[in-house]
Formats: structure tokens, C-alpha cells, sequence
């Protein structure tokens, strides 16, 4: 499965975006679908996640700010933004989880100005 990922761009500080990730194949049967995020000069990390059993994560610092959804008749992740903050600049990754392989998006760049 591809995943096409869109939606990043230059917003001011407190700011929203709303990240979406298309995927070329079902994701019905995915274990897990996340959004990761890697910023200049840093390692890759996970910002938030949905698992098959209806559990999500929330990286502690987009906690009330960021909310992760799928669609899955539409094949597609969403990762809505608000208040965003200068350190949320980075490129996001959608990723799919289907056990025995992993599909990654190819990012979209969001920046935050102050």
C-alpha cells in the first residue's frame, strides 16, 4: 500500500492545519495507523496513533491540540492541528501498520512561524 501524504504549509504560531494521508489500498485491516514528525536535526517520533482495538496515543506535548482519525472507506488518515507552536515545525509522516509490514507516507512539511 502508497500513502500520499498532503495538507502542511507555513502557518503563524497558534495557527491550525489539517494533514490528510491517502492510501493506495484498504486500511481496514490495519493493527495501527500513526502520524510521526521529524524536525531539523532530530530523530523521528511518534506524535500520535490509533489502534485497531480503539486505542490512541498522544505524544504528552500535542496532547488537546492534535487529534488523529481514520476513514476507512475512504482509505484515509487524518491529523487535524490547532494552536500550533513554532516546535511543532517538522516534516510529518503518516504510517500503516499491518503486522507484517509497515507503509510509510513520503511527509509534507509544516511550518510554524512566531
Amino acid at each position: 500500500v502508497q500513502l500520499q501524504a498532503s495538507g502542511g504549509g507555513l502557518v503563524q504560531a497558534g495557527g491550525s492545519l489539517r494533514l490528510s494521508c491517502a492510501a493506495s489500498g484498504s486500511i481496514f485491516s490495519a493493527r495501527a495507523v500513526g502520524w510521526y514528525r521529524q524536525a531539523p536535526g532530530k530523530q523521528r517520533e511518534l506524535v500520535a496513533a490509533l489502534t485497531s482495538d480503539g486505542s490512541s496515543y498522544y505524544k504528552d506535548s500535542v496532547k488537546g491540540r492534535f487529534t488523529a482519525s481514520r476513514d476507512n472507506a475512504k482509505s484515509t488518515l487524518y491529523l487535524q492541528l490547532i494552536s500550533l507552536k513554532p516546535e511543532d515545525t517538522a516534516v510529518y509522516y503518516c504510517n500503516v501498520n499491518y503486522g507484517h509490514h509497515d507503509s510509510w507516507g513520503q511527509g509534507t512539511l509544516v511550518t510554524v512561524s512566531s
